[in-house]
């Protein structure tokens, strides 16, 4: 019997029979349409905060120390808007990237009644997590953070406090592009104010003493530096892990074994909203998953609420 080349990336394999269902409490019942999702993770909380207090801090130094104190009004203006701009787009991803569900799978969905009810046939398999006792759909993992299997999940993000999945990558993406803008513009600005200051008067380019002003434009100069060159980074991964339709995690499980891969601008198209192939991204309202014998099925293409996987092997 062999598996066919999507199952590769698939943590644990186990036959219906030996999936004990027994085991499995019911999952509780679902809570409102709309409740928020939040990972109560101290480390997390802690890095989400600091990013704020950072990007904030950025907008004190801008403000108050370059662009309120000078002269020219157009300059100020223009700039102030534009940072303001990208610091608000930043921090409004950031907030959907953390407060958005990454593609959870139903939690101890592997119940007798719920494997029943998927109406197996002989060949058929289904995959579940020992964890979260939840059956996993195709390409999800579970992260010990989040205490839940994630569909596509890329990586477990601390500064979001967040896990990076199917439905939350694209916040993640452009809070990345966004930090990294940000940063490149208070560096040029940096850069201009104290050539500025140099060929004027310190004590006039700005409201604050002149050991102040340089206290606080090098620590700016510093975080905006490191924050340019890591968010840079970690966007050009991210479109990179988009263009090739492969996450963190199987790249790093990869093991010259062949997967099928969608076409560049469909998976873009499936990260940012698009349709693609004639299928909703978030999937069929249905119940259980059918499928022709001997090709797999793509969890992608299910609801939240729905999101169970039945492989065929041969």
């Amino acid at each position: 019997m062999m598996l066919i080349p999507t199952h590769h990336f698939r943590d644990i394999e186990r036959k219906p029979e030996y999936l004990q269902p027994e085991k499995c409490v019911p999952p509780p019942y679902p809570g409102p349409v709309g409740t928020m999702w939040f990972i109560r993770d101290g480390c997390g909380i802690a890095c989400a905060i600091v990013t704020w207090f950072l990007v904030l801090y950025a907008e004190f130094v801008v403000l108050f120390v370059m662009l309120i104190p000078s002269r020219d009004y157009v300059y100020s203006i223009i700039n102030g808007i534009v940072f303001n701009l990208l610091a608000f787009l930043a921090l409004a991803s950031h907030c959907r990237a953390m407060l958005t569900d990454p593609g959870a799978v139903p939690k101890g969905n592997a119940t007798k009644e719920f494997i029943e009810s998927l109406q197996l046939k002989p060949g058929q398999v289904v995959y579940k997590c020992p964890k979260c006792c939840s059956i996993k759909p195709d390409r999800a993992h579970h992260c010990s953070v989040c205490k839940r299997c994630i569909r596509k999940m890329d990586h477990h993000c601390p500064w979001v406090n967040n896990c990076v999945g199917e439905n939350n990558q694209k916040y993640f993406v452009l809070f990345t592009m966004y930090i990294a803008l940000i940063s490149l513009h208070a560096l040029i600005m940096v850069g201009f104010h104290f050539l500025h200051c140099f060929e004027e008067d310190w004590t006039k380019c700005s409201s604050f003493s002149p050991p102040t002003t340089v206290i606080l434009l090098i620590l700016l100069c510093f975080e905006g530096l490191l924050f340019l060159i890591f968010t840079s980074v970690m966007f050009g991964t991210q479109v990179h892990s988009i263009c090739t339709d492969e996450t963190g995690i199987e790249r790093l499980k990869r093991k010259n074994q062949p997967r099928t891969h969608t076409g560049s601008w469909q998976s873009v198209k499936e990260t940012f909203g698009g349709v693609a192939d004639g299928h909703r991204l978030h999937g069929d309202n249905g119940g259980a998953v059918r499928g022709d014998e001997g090709r797999g099925l793509s969890g992608g293409q299910f609801s939240q609420d729905d999101a169970h996987l039945v492989s065929l092997k041969r």
